[in-house]
């Protein structure tokens, strides 16, 4: 799995931009298929509240909220 590729999606969600499975495919640069794969581990794995809106024809999010994940430093104690 291609971090960068997911955070791209993840961005593209956020945004309500995928456009339908081939149109995300298209602009993460992989197969139809990978985007499911992706998508599928989104929900499954981090929880995340995807659906499909047919009438805008994008991946959202059903809830508010935003994904918030990188290397924090922490003091030593």
């Amino acid at each position: 799995m291609d971090i960068q590729k997911l955070k791209y999606l993840i961005y593209l969600i956020e945004k309500e931009r995928t456009g339908s499975p081939g149109e995300a495919a298209v602009k993460l640069g992989v197969s139809e298929r990978t985007v499911y794969s992706y998508i599928k581990t989104l929900k499954s794995e981090l929880n995340a509240p995807i659906e499909f809106n047919q009438t805008r024809k994008t991946y959202q999010y059903k809830n508010r909220g935003k994904f918030h994940w990188e290397w924090v430093k922490t003091p030593i104690q």
